[in-house]
């Protein structure tokens, strides 16, 4: 099969890197790609915000299926224009993506179909939040109705705080949900959903904190590891029968169908686990860690979506641990320090261990250089976190560039636990 990629992060090499391993791909393209992603596809450039561009591309390329890697593409509706030209497609239409697009839309549904989740309102003016913020304890969570590349979320912990990020948040989109502070650890719970079934893949914590504890900015992520003890068979049944199947039933009444990857946060709260967000994709750093640990076909995964027999793939993961550790440029998440040299890159990586590319690309002399705030994520896998992370590790300490910035705690509270 020809298969076409859209997408140019560290999630989707790390797709390109999974689809490569099934014996059924023979040609593989993404668009438009990165530096390390052109080593294992044909790479084309294209606008991924821009529908007519992608179908340019797609056109050309004249895939037998196309994977859409992140949120942009899906919420101008790529997966729309493509069923439009009877090309199949992995992942939700431009209305099933709203469970993304819109945190209000998100909450509502949740709301509606008694899918647990956080007290909250939702304000389009000034004034409407500040009648509303007097309703919520401190900390209070307020978030950007739209996309905002993981960066649309502020926790204020005082008044003028919470003000301040009204200001910075409500012009983003025009609305703003307000919504109570929960405690626990959060966890990112992946399915696959081909409109009628979910199926739970695999389970993985983030890490969005720049500093090391969970200290600083936000930032699209600074790292992930996924284990079994993530997810135990107890709460595997539960989030399937309380949070994605009612999901998937609940957008096939409303008349929007998903189909895709349904990316799961919740919060495990002392009364329950609770759903913080949706997102409607492969997360990123999480994906390069699960995709180390998956035995089942990738491609399998997306049949199974598009064709309706997720409740029938066997989906199969490598017992143990798997880790990402993200390598961000100077300056992010504020800014990102582009062209500078990455060296280290030449030497291939050891056993169980990947490099995948996220912000690169090559300047005039062929050198890597770096593109972007996230730059690579070194992802290893093992018998268990601990020595995965050694792996990872042992691997970013052949890596450097001017700037380069990393948590060296990912992972830091399942290892304390060990």
């Amino acid at each position: 099969m020809k298969v076409l990629v859209i997408g140019a992060g560290g999630r989707e090499h790390a797709i390109c890197w999974a689809l490569r391993k099934s014996a059924r791909v023979n040609e593989l393209v993404c668009a438009p790609g990165n530096a390390g992603i052109e080593t294992i596809a044909k790479c084309l450039p294209v606008k991924q915000d821009d529908v007519a561009d992608m179908l340019r591309v797609t056109d050309a390329v004249q895939p037998d299926v196309v994977v859409i890697g992140p949120e942009v593409p899906l919420a101008a509706g790529i997966v729309d224009a493509l069923h439009e030209r009877g090309i199949r497609v992995f992942g939700p239409t431009q209305a099933a993506a709203q469970l993304e697009s819109s945190k209000a839309f998100t909450k509502d549904f949740l709301q509606r179909h008694n899918i647990p989740t956080a007290r909250y309102v939702t304000v389009h003016t000034l004034e409407e939040a500040q009648t509303a913020l007097p309703e919520f304890s401190l900390p209070v969570v307020l978030k950007a109705d739209g996309l905002a590349a993981g960066k649309g979320v502020i926790i204020a912990t005082t008044s003028a705080e919470a003000d301040a990020a009204v200001q910075e948040l409500l012009p983003m989109n025009g609305s703003l949900v307000i919504e109570e502070f929960l405690t626990g650890d959060e966890l990112s719970v992946f399915a696959l959903c081909d409109g009628t079934h979910a199926t739970i893949i695999a389970a993985a914590q983030d890490h969005k904190r720049i500093g090391e504890g969970d200290t600083g900015p936000n930032t699209g992520g600074m790292g992930a590891y996924s284990t079994d003890l993530l997810l135990p068979d107890d709460l595997k049944t539960w989030v399937l029968e309380n949070v994605a199947q009612p999901t998937v039933d609940g957008m096939k009444l409303e008349g929007y169908p998903f189909r895709g990857i349904l990316f799961i946060g919740l919060m495990m709260t002392p009364n329950g686990p609770k759903v913080l967000e949706f997102n409607t994709r492969w997360g990123d750093p999480e994906t390069e860690a699960i995709l180390l640990r998956l035995e089942t076909d990738f491609l399998d995964l997306v049949d199974a979506s598009i064709d309706g027999t997720a409740d029938k793939l066997d989906i199969r993961l490598k017992p143990g641990a798997a880790i990402s550790v993200i390598l961000a440029s100077a300056g992010y998440p504020a800014s990102a320090e582009k062209g500078v040299v990455i060296h280290g890159l030449d030497v291939p990586p050891p056993a169980s261990v990947e490099v995948f590319h996220a912000g690169t690309a090559r300047n005039e002399a062929g050198e890597v250089v770096t593109a972007g705030g996230r730059v690579l994520a070194i992802a290893a896998e093992a018998e268990n976190l601990r020595r995965a992370a050694g792996k990872a590790y042992d691997a970013v300490s052949a890596i450097s560039f001017k700037g380069m910035q990393m948590r060296r705690d990912i992972g830091w509270r399942a290892l304390n636990r060990e």
